[in-house]
């Protein structure tokens, strides 16, 4: 009894002993992490964030253009496309999914979730990880993935607990799920969940429904792996976006009918890739990326630093409006390939040996393909780059290498010389388009090409060509506004010269009607809606090219002007953007307004950088701007212009090409323009205008030697008004833009008879017209 009783009290007291170690150890272990939270905290395994770095995390964020109704045009950024947005901009089905599948107990624990860290130290992780929402916004944040050791990934993990206890205490629960949000890398350039929104779904975060929601919850797990697009892992993808949706049924967010009826559903992406060369508006934003350097350069933040357009998240608001942008590419789009494949079917090698060129021979076409050579941006890269030679460069360019070429049926990857592929491209046509509000300067559409990537010169305001007839507008205003004539007075049809030293003329000029047809008398509103050469000559003569020139400036155009008097006839090399300014003072009463792209510029948290000023200047009286519109309305009611008012479908050949018989448009509404058509039909323009709209279309070959051999196609009429055409319909018929089609607002007081059927010459008493005798038969 006694031996038992002493065995039973030896084993107490073993017990005892196990319990005694137990809790030294168990208190050692507290004391242990305590003191690595401790040395942690100190920094010992690295520097810790401190409060001012907690209260403003460093994160890149890219700079958003924001159009006038309120669209994201596209984003500068070099790395990170990270546009921030709030917890209320997020769908609660998106957080509820998150929580669901990354943080159940989110809302019950301080940053670190002791009894998923318990369970996953029993199960030494085969139960799934333990981090809450907090710490993997700390691993985000401030320490990337991690390191690959054990003593690494332990120390790593502490400084986890550490910020993810900090981060609890800096911001609510709300603010952190935004965080988390915008920090993530969602794959191709989808950085945070604006992004991701709008790459994966062409939507705002606040546009999501569920499923989608759940797709882009389960990239939280692996982007790379969890990639919905097709090459990547669709599959995949799907399977992890039901496993999300299984866990928003598991803790009653959403019902298991719902669960099991979206769980059938496919992805729905649809893809809208936000790099610099792809979207929409891509030459305007290229153009708006050196306003923005610019800017930058003259504008330094109040610690004089510099602004970093590509990370401090500024806010560009432009005056481009997202729907008019696409109605006008996507005019561009339908136009440009028809018309494109009829110059291809006239420039085949059997019709046109020197194809695509004209009127050059082999030694001209040879000398210019070689400087075309030496401007290439190959040509560059080999030479100041590579720092080749000039043999081995020009070796390069006539030897076959794999490249991706563009077509309007899509990209075409092909083996080609560099040399075979420049003349490739100088066979297509390009267009120029830009609109604008006359009255606020405002720049609504701008379309510089066809397509960016392949494509990169601008033809809006880099490009200038010659303006053909849309120049002669200019010359009749300044007659009008110097010698007060109505459109309806009257001169000779009959060749003039204007003899060599008058008005500085180096030799004599005499002008030829296009159509080779003279005779009678032509009013002043038929000679400029038929573009009749001599009346215009006659109207230089009268006035001089000085005048002119002074006008032209007066409207903006800063392109070097000769003071001769064949500009009339259009010889001047003008931009776009500089014939949409000029003409828009005509709309709007003669005050010319420089045009406006941006209206103001914000920082990252809302403060207004930059306010534009508006430009404006008298350049006309009202009555003349008003006579030289009715003039211009001419041009769309009888004369090359009159198509925009034909009804009739479109006609087509076998291959699409375009005949061009007459086009759908049958406006209604008074429209004032003018079409130009230049030398051997290189250059084909036209300006149209209604009284709050002002736009101008120019289409041509990269080389002026490409071009049409006859007018027919060659036209002003046939190569750019029906962009116009096209475009002005699309704006019209979307009511929410409210596109004037009222006539143009006379002046309240107007003495000059602009109405052909009221006008007396005897009362035009200032018409200063003088009499002239027109034979009945001409003999030249």
């Amino acid at each position: 009894m006694a031996k038992a009783k002493k065995k039973q009290t030896q084993k107490n007291q073993d017990f005892s002993s196990y319990v005694r170690w137990f809790w030294k150890l168990f208190i050692a272990g507290i004391l242990f992490v305590v003191l690595m939270f401790l040395l942690a905290s100190w920094g010992v395994f690295g520097q810790l964030p401190d409060h001012t770095i907690l209260e403003n995390p460093k994160t890149n964020l890219a700079t958003e253009i924001i159009s006038s109704d309120g669209k994201t045009l596209g984003k500068f950024y070099f790395n990170d496309n990270r546009t921030p947005v709030g917890y209320d901009d997020l769908p609660q089905h998106l957080v509820e999914a998150l929580i669901a599948t990354e943080d159940a107990r989110y809302y019950e624990h301080s940053g670190i979730d002791a009894r998923g860290t318990l369970r996953a130290i029993i199960k030494l992780g085969s139960g799934g990880g333990a981090s809450t929402i907090s710490q993997q916004l700390a691993k985000q944040l401030f320490h990337g993935e991690g390191s690959t050791n054990t003593i690494g990934r332990i120390t790593q993990k502490l400084k986890e607990w550490i910020i993810a206890i900090k981060l609890e205490r800096q911001y609510t629960k709300e603010e952190i799920i935004a965080m988390y949000f915008n920090i993530y890398d969602f794959g191709n350039n989808a950085d945070g969940i604006r992004s991701a929104s709008s790459i994966y779904f062409d939507k705002e975060p606040n546009e999501l429904d569920l499923k989608e929601s759940a797709m882009l919850v389960g990239m939280f797990k692996n982007s790379s792996l969890y990639n919905p697009r097709e090459h990547r892992n669709p599959v995949g993808t799907r399977n992890r976006r039901n496993v999300v949706l299984a866990q928003m049924e598991k803790y009653g967010y959403i019902s298991e009918t719902v669960k099991d009826s979206l769980q059938k559903t496919e992805l729905g992406l649809r893809y809208s890739p936000q790099s610099h060369r792809d979207g929409i508006a891509t030459y305007f934003r290229a153009y708006l990326d050196g306003f923005m350097k610019d800017w930058i350069k003259n504008n330094p933040k109040p610690d004089g630093e510099k602004y970093n357009l590509y990370g401090d998240g500024l806010k560009v608001y432009t005056t481009i409006d997202s729907r008019m942008q696409k109605y006008a590419e996507d005019a561009v789009q339908q136009h440009m390939p028809r018309l494109q494949a009829e110059f291809d079917h006239q420039n085949t090698p059997d019709r046109n040996p020197t194809a695509p060129f004209l009127e050059l021979n082999q030694s001209e076409i040879d000398a210019l393909m070689k400087r075309s050579m030496r401007q290439s941006e190959r040509w560059r890269h080999m030479k100041y780059d590579l720092k080749m030679d000039e043999e081995d460069i020009i070796a390069s360019f006539h030897k076959p290498t794999q490249m991706t070429i563009f077509s309007w049926e899509g990209e075409i990857d092909t083996i080609m010389k560099p040399m075979d592929s420049m003349r490739y491209y100088k066979s297509f046509l390009h267009p120029g388009m830009m609109s604008m509000d006359p009255q606020t300067g405002h720049v609504k559409a701008w379309v510089g090409g066809m397509n960016y990537k392949h494509f990169q010169y601008d033809h809006v305001k880099q490009g200038r060509r010659q303006v053909g007839s849309t120049f002669k507008p200019f010359v009749y205003a300044t007659a009008i506004d110097q010698l007060h004539l109505s459109p309806c007075d009257e001169l000779p049809n009959t060749q003039i010269t204007i003899e060599a030293g008058k008005f500085g003329n180096p030799e004599p000029w005499t002008p030829k009607n296009s159509d080779g047809q003279y005779g009678g008398s032509r009013t002043l509103k038929s000679a400029l809606a038929n573009s009749i050469n001599t009346i215009t000559a006659r109207l230089m003569d009268k006035v001089g090219p000085q005048p002119v020139v002074d006008l032209v400036k007066k409207l903006g155009v800063e392109a070097e002007i000769p003071v001769v008097p064949s500009i009339a006839l259009g010889t001047a090399d003008l931009s776009v953007y500089e014939m949409v300014a000029a003409y828009a003072t005509f709309a709007n009463k003669g005050v010319y307004t420089k045009p406006v792209m941006v209206t103001h510029i914000e920082d990252k948290n809302g403060t207004i950088l930059y306010q534009f000023t508006p430009e404006t200047r008298d350049v006309l009286s009202e009555e003349a701007a008003y006579v030289t519109v009715k003039l211009m309305e001419g041009v769309t009611e009888g004369g090359s212009g009159t198509r925009l008012r034909t009804k009739g479908a479109d006609a087509y050949r076998a291959d699409y090409r375009e005949i061009i018989t007459g086009y759908p448009y049958e406006f209604k509404n008074p429209i004032a323009g003018k079409t130009g058509t230049t030398q051997n039909q290189s250059d084909g323009w036209f300006m149209g205008m209604v009284p709050n709209l002002v736009t101008g279309v120019w289409v041509g070959a990269e080389d002026r030697a490409a071009h049409f051999r006859t007018i027919t196609y060659g036209q002003g009429a046939a190569m750019a008004l029906p962009i116009w055409g096209v475009y002005m319909k699309s704006c019209i018929e979307d009511k929410d833009l409210d596109i004037a089609t009222s006539d143009f607002e006379r002046p309240t007081e107007l003495s000059i008879e602009v109405n052909c059927e009221n006008y007396d010459p005897d009362e035009n008493s200032d018409s200063n017209m003088p009499d002239v005798e027109v034979p009945d038969e001409l003999d030249f």
